[in-house]
């Protein structure tokens, strides 16, 4: 059965130096979080607390409603009823695929482990590899015997450590698709950590954005990109830039590119200089826009440009643009805003 997970106000330090602060967060069974962060901010050490393998020091941490980490009470990780997925697999050269996968299965009858591995092994498309050794198969491959070898004794908790470090980009994208349709299937609860947007965007229904031990937000991808609550998560997620604008009454934001009707912080008051988050879909290719830019640079994305362009002002902006329009560096296009979520900070 999936567990669900409930972290409160979770503290660890190594020595002097603090690298969980009050920590916060939950996840319901069979559902899938992310932690997200930059390399430093803590997030591996929030999934080793999650494990047993560092005791907290403030806080705790309950699988099911059943409190496993609090100080003074560590539950030990065997436990738990938790899996984990390393990030360099740790799988047992010597054994075959088969053998990998029924290594945690050793309470189970003959007949139930190799029933088991085999079903383990068609969940992750593998079943043709039984008899294989590791090295004799694909980075992609071995990541998914490593799944299969930690689901195989029904975990209610899957915990995911920067799965995809060591696999080129375009695998990495195809295998994290794999991934969330494997976990979904076996439905179990499951906290992966990394520090690349696009596979948090991949795998998880909920993402922690994470900063010097924190959480900044807690939310959906979607609303990750389209409605930080953070300069810090504005910056982190996705492109963009910022633009400078003033702060006027009924919710009106004047911008070198027009008005915009949103919502600024509450402690902005009228007047004041904010500065609008623009991401590159909010830039529109229109050649009959009075607002003309210079494209400054481009790279060549296959279904479409991203260009950065120039504004008289100097403020530089990126527009993905449809690929049949090829500008060259230099020239002059017309370009619209279309925003849905308008995201604005204080000036800085």
């Amino acid at each position: 059965m999936a567990a669900s997970v409930r972290v409160h106000a979770l503290e660890h330090a190594y020595g002097e130096q603090r690298v969980v602060r009050k920590l916060s967060f939950s996840l319901a069974p069979g559902r899938i979080g992310c932690l997200l962060g930059p390399s430093g901010c803590g997030k591996t050490t929030v999934l080793r607390c999650i494990a047993g393998f560092e005791p907290v020091q403030g806080g705790e941490i309950a699988l099911s409603d059943r409190v496993v980490s609090r100080p003074g009470h560590e539950l030990p990780p065997e436990q738990r009823g938790i899996g984990m997925v390393f990030q360099d697999y740790a799988l047992f050269p010597h054994l075959t695929v088969a053998k990998n996968v029924a290594f945690g299965l050793t309470r189970l009858s003959a007949q139930e482990a190799a029933r088991r591995t085999a079903s383990m092994l068609d969940l992750v498309g593998l079943a043709h590899a039984s008899g294989a050794y590791p090295h004799e198969l694909s980075g992609g491959m071995q990541q998914r015997i490593a799944l299969a070898r930690a689901l195989a004794p029904a975990p209610e908790l899957m915990l995911l450590d920067e799965p995809f470090s060591n696999l080129d980009i375009d695998l990495r994208e195809r295998i994290s698709i794999e991934l969330r349709e494997i976990l979904k299937a076996a439905g179990t609860t499951a906290i992966l950590v990394t520090h690349d947007q696009y596979e948090a965007f991949a795998i998880a229904d909920e993402i922690g954005v994470m900063k010097d031990g924190a959480i900044d937000q807690w939310d959906s991808a979607y609303n990750l990109y389209h409605r930080p609550r953070t300069r810090f998560v504005a910056d982190f997620v996705g492109q963009g830039v910022f633009v400078r604008g003033v702060a006027k009454g009924e919710s009106r934001i004047e911008t070198e590119l027009g008005d915009l009707s949103g919502v600024w912080p509450e402690h902005v008051a009228p007047e004041n200089l904010v500065e609008v988050l623009l991401r590159p879909d909010d830039i529109v290719h229109d050649d009959a826009s009075p607002w003309q830019a210079e494209v400054c640079a481009k790279a060549f994305r296959g279904a479409e440009f991203l260009y950065t362009l120039r504004l008289d002002s100097g403020t530089r902006l990126l527009s993905l643009v449809a690929s049949h329009h090829d500008h060259a560096i230099g020239e002059r296009i017309g370009i619209r805003l279309a925003i849905e979520h308008v995201v604005a900070f204080p000036a800085v």
